[in-house]
C-alpha cells in the first residue's frame, strides 16, 4: 500500500490532540493560500493530481488494516460489487441502539470525505479513551466508504453505466426513454459519449421496495429516482437493513464537494471551506405523491444535527481560522431523489457535507486541511448524538448560520451542478 502523505505540522498537531480526545493547543499557522482570495481561483476543470487521495486497491488494504489493528471493533464486509465489478465495502462499529449511516464519494471526484472516515474509524476502532468507549457503546457507526469506486477510479462525478447495461438489469425498461441523469455528453471535463454513465444521487426512492417502472422514466430533478444502479441498490438495502435492526436510521451524512470559488457572505476575501445542510425536500405534507411521509420527517432533528457540525468547527477555528468559514448550502433545495433526501423522508436525521473543490479544480491541493475540517464536523456531530446532547441544540441556530456566498471564480458555470 503506498503511504498515504503526512499532514502539514499544524494539521498534525490538532488531528493529534483531537484524537487524544484533549485540548488542542493554538497553533501559530502560516497563510497557506487557502481561504483568501488574493490567490486567483479558477473552476474550469483540469488535469490535476490526485494520487495522495485513496484510491479502491487502498481503500481495501486500509480497511483490512484497520479492522485487524482494532481487534475485530471495526468489521468490515464486502456489500456488493459496482457495475464494473469493484468490490463495495461497509464498516461497522459500535453496539450502541443509535445507528449511524456514512458515505462517501457518491461522485467520484469528491474524495475527502473517505479519507476522513478512514481516519475516523481508525480512532474510534482503536482509541480506549472514555470518548470512543461512549461512541461505542451508544452509537452503531456503518460507514460505506467509496461507494461509487467505478466513478472514483476515472475520477469523474458519474459512474461507468451505459443505458443498454440498465435495462439489462431491469429488462421491464425497455423501450423506456433513458432517465434525465444518464450523462452522455462532456461535464466537469470529462467525455460521457465515451464512457456514458449516472449521476448515482440521483437515483435514490424514499420508497424503499420500489422497482423501477417504465412510466416513471425518464423524471426529473424534482422527482424522485428509480434505484436502477447497483451501487444505489446498495446503499439502500444496507439502510433497510438498518431500519429492520434497529427500528429506524437514527442519522444520515452525505460527504461531498462543491465548488472552489464560493466566498464568504460578509467578507469577500475568505473562501468558503466548506456548506453544510440538513434540508434537501420540500415540506412533505404539502408536497404531492410525499404526503404519506410527513409524519416521519424531522428537519428539526436535521437542524440540530448540522448546529453540531458547525459548533465543532467554530470551536476548531479558535486554533485556525480557515475551519470556520462554514456557511449553509442553498436552503431551496428540493431533490428526493437523492440519498439525503430520500432517507430524510424515511425518519433520518440528515448532513449534508460540500468540502471546497472537485479534483478537477484543487487536485489533491489542501488536501490535509480539508479532509481535517470533514473530520472536526463528524466528530463534534457523533459526540453529540453519543451523549444526547445533539436534542438540546437550538434549532434556531441552524437559520443563522451564513448562506454561501458568490462563486468567484473564472468558468464559475462549472460549478453549478448542485450536490
Amino acid at each position: 500500500m503506498r503511504p498515504r502523505r503526512l499532514p502539514t505540522l499544524a494539521v498534525l498537531v490538532l488531528s493529534g490532540m483531537a484524537l487524544a480526545g484533549g485540548t488542542t493547543p493554538a497553533v501559530a499557522v502560516p497563510d497557506d493560500g487557502l481561504n483568501v482570495t488574493s490567490v486567483a481561483c479558477s473552476e474550469a476543470p483540469r488535469e490535476l493530481p490526485i494520487n495522495e487521495f485513496t484510491d479502491h486497491r487502498e481503500l481495501g488494504i486500509e480497511l483490512d488494516r484497520i479492522e485487524r489493528v482494532s481487534g475485530g471493533k471495526v468489521q468490515v464486509e464486502q456489500a456488493g460489487r459496482s457495475n464494473r465489478g469493484r468490490e463495495i465495502y461497509t464498516a461497522r462499529v459500535g453496539t450502541g441502539r443509535k445507528a449511524v449511516l456514512l458515505t462517501s464519494e457518491i461522485h467520484g471526484n469528491e474524495k475527502t470525505g473517505t479519507d476522513a472516515i478512514l481516519d475516523l474509524l481508525d480512532w474510534v476502532g482503536t482509541s480506549d479513551s472514555a470518548k470512543a468507549r461512549k461512541w461505542r457503546s451508544e452509537l452503531t457507526i456503518v460507514a460505506i466508504p467509496k461507494m461509487n469506486p467505478d466513478g472514483a477510479e476515472l475520477d469523474r462525478r458519474g459512474n461507468d453505466m451505459t443505458w443498454q447495461e440498465v435495462t439489462a438489469r431491469h429488462p421491464q425498461l425497455r423501450g423506456a426513454q433513458p432517465a434525465w441523469n444518464y450523462y452522455t455528453t462532456p461535464r466537469q471535463g470529462d467525455d460521457y459519449a465515451v464512457r456514458p454513465g449516472f449521476d448515482i444521487n440521483r437515483d435514490y426512492n424514499p420508497d424503499l421496495n420500489y422497482v423501477p417502472r417504465k412510466e416513471d422514466l425518464p423524471g426529473h430533478s424534482a422527482q424522485t429516482g428509480w434505484y436502477l444502479s447497483p451501487e444505489t441498490s446498495l446503499v439502500r438495502d444496507v439502510y433497510r437493513g438498518l431500519t429492520a435492526e434497529f427500528g429506524k436510521v437514527d442519522t444520515y451524512v452525505d460527504l461531498h464537494h462543491q465548488g472552489a470559488c464560493f466566498v464568504m457572505p460578509d467578507d469577500p476575501d475568505e473562501f468558503v471551506t466548506l456548506s453544510i445542510s440538513g434540508k434537501f425536500v420540500d415540506d412533505p405534507a404539502t408536497t404531492p405523491g410525499l404526503e404519506k411521509y410527513a409524519r416521519n420527517y424531522d428537519l428539526t432533528y436535521s437542524k440540530q444535527l448540522n448546529v453540531a457540525v458547525n459548533n465543532a468547527l467554530q470551536g476548531a477555528a479558535n486554533n485556525r481560522p480557515v475551519f470556520g468559514n462554514v456557511t449553509l448550502y442553498p436552503q431551496d433545495t428540493n431533490l428526493p431523489g437523492t440519498g439525503l433526501g430520500s432517507f430524510a423522508l424515511n425518519g433520518s436525521g440528515t448532513v449534508l457535507f460540500e468540502v471546497r473543490g472537485q479534483t478537477q479544480t484543487l487536485g489533491q491541493k489542501h488536501r490535509a486541511v480539508l479532509t481535517r475540517s470533514v473530520y472536526i464536523g463528524l466528530d463534534g456531530m457523533l459526540s453529540a448524538v453519543a451523549s444526547g446532547q445533539v436534542r438540546k441544540l437550538n434549532p434556531a441556530d441552524y437559520d443563522r448560520i451564513p448562506p454561501r456566498g458568490p462563486n468567484v471564480g473564472t468558468g464559475a458555470e462549472e460549478a453549478r451542478v448542485d450536490f
